[in-house]
């Protein structure tokens, strides 16, 4: 079917139409028309190109209670994604090409957008011996990003050997920086606001260390690293220096970290435990200004699904996560582009365009232009909502913004030219 998109602000622009059929973008211009074309009114909102979630736990297989690839790329693309990269610390972890091309099929069979499996660097991610890389590479599903999150790969030896491996087929490592010694027990930033409340601290160094640790691999044997989820400001003068030398480092940031800060535990409240920890105010604006110098290169969610008993019981004993994909782009609105520090093109940069580079996805992250595939993403950013889990498609209700009043909505996306969601509501 032909999609007409009528007077919608591409990157924030002047309003134009745009054509999409076959499943690219075939026309952009004023005046558009095409015979039996569904219209969509776009009148007043923002066009980006279907944004691309580098950090997405999809739970499935074996923790379903939480999410399933079905569930978790519904609310993806009620938030606006196209692709979504799912992560590998599932039961069993996704560290064979077996497991990989399940969790590939499973979103080819949901359809709501674009699954790309996360390979485990080690086996079990137990950080003892390397998993399958080759062999997830070469799969179906093939594999280019490769992470234990949720554990650091802290053996230098394995990280260094890992790093020369991907080389071979362009792939990237993927690091969940955390030096384990330095975290054992933590609960929290370590801080003014954990000795307040007696909850043992987890210092922004267990993170630095391991970040300058990896540069200096990555640059030692001329391989591309990742740095998950970056939360210190320290480590943002560590990416940013990484950068000068011309070494191949990237990094992202999720939203929590751009908009919470670790005074939010003051109440105990385990829906604001999360791994890496909230950090303090200074650390939010200094990620924020990494976001907005390219320093940190995207946003990613860190979705991460729990069910309510995992998170409704006191701080120490509740699991750490939150989920995500359905409040990205407001609250990198509320962070980022109402504070002024990115505009429209800069969100369809850190959102869509570098994490699919990153990931090496051939048809994300492209130009809403002539020839290009037709996944877009259209958003009001003029509107204002209170934030009620009630109402998400994830099967899990563990978000920090409970109640918080967020800017914009995601009125539609297509993926390669087929709606997934309309008028806020999946097709």
């Amino acid at each position: 079917m032909n999609i007409v998109i009528k007077g919608a602000r591409i990157l924030g622009g002047d309003a134009t139409d745009l054509l999409l059929r076959d499943g690219m973008v075939a026309e952009v211009g004023a005046g558009l028309s095409a015979p039996g074309a569904e219209v969509v009114d776009a009148a007043g909102l923002i066009a980006l190109p279907g944004l691309v979630d580098l950090h997405t736990h999809l739970r499935e297989p074996g923790r379903e209670d939480a999410e399933t690839v079905e569930s978790g790329t519904r609310a993806a693309a009620r938030g606006g994604y196209t692709a979504v990269h799912a992560m590998a610390n599932t039961e069993p972890v996704a560290d064979t090409a077996g497991v990989v091309e399940q969790v590939w099929r499973l979103g080819r069979e949901a359809g709501h957008c674009d699954v790309h499996p996360v390979g485990a660097v080690t086996r079990g991610i137990e950080g003892r011996q390397l998993a399958e890389l080759g062999a997830m590479a070469d799969s179906a599903a093939r594999v280019r990003v490769f992470s234990d999150d949720g554990h650091c790969v802290s053996d230098a030896v394995i990280m260094r050997r890992a790093l020369e491996y991907v080389k071979a087929f362009d792939g990237v490592v993927a690091q969940h920086a955390q030096e384990p010694r330095l975290t054992e027990g933590a609960q929290m930033n370590e801080g003014v606001m954990s000795a307040r409340l007696g909850l043992r601290g987890w210092p922004a160094v267990a993170e630095e260390a391991i970040i300058a640790r990896d540069c200096l691999l990555a640059a030692h044997v001329g391989s591309r690293l990742h740095v998950c989820h970056v939360s210190t400001a320290g480590s943002v003068e560590i990416i940013r220096w990484a950068k000068s030398k011309g070494w191949q480092v990237t990094a992202e940031v999720t939203p929590h970290h751009l908009l919470l800060d670790d005074r939010r535990a003051e109440g105990y409240d385990p829906i604001y435990k999360v791994n890496p920890p909230l950090r303090t105010a200074e650390d939010v604006a200094a990620l924020r200004a990494g976001l907005a110098d390219g320093t940190i290169d995207c946003v990613a969610t860190d979705h991460a699904p729990h069910p309510v008993e995992a998170k409704e019981t006191e701080w120490a004993q509740a699991a750490m996560g939150m989920i995500g994909l359905e409040t990205a782009l407001p609250v990198v609105q509320e962070a980022m582009v109402d504070t002024g520090l990115l505009d429209w093109a800069g969100v369809a940069d850190r959102m869509a365009v570098r994490p699919a580079r990153i990931g090496r996805l051939t048809g994300q992250g492209l130009p809403l232009a002539v020839g290009s595939p037709a996944n877009v993403t259209l958003y009001d950013p003029s509107v204002r909502f209170s934030v009620d889990p009630a109402g998400f498609a994830s099967k899990s209700r563990n978000t920090p913004y409970v109640g918080l009043e967020l800017p914009g909505r995601v009125v539609a996306t297509f993926l390669r030219g087929r709606t997934t969601v309309l008028d806020g509501k999946l097709v």
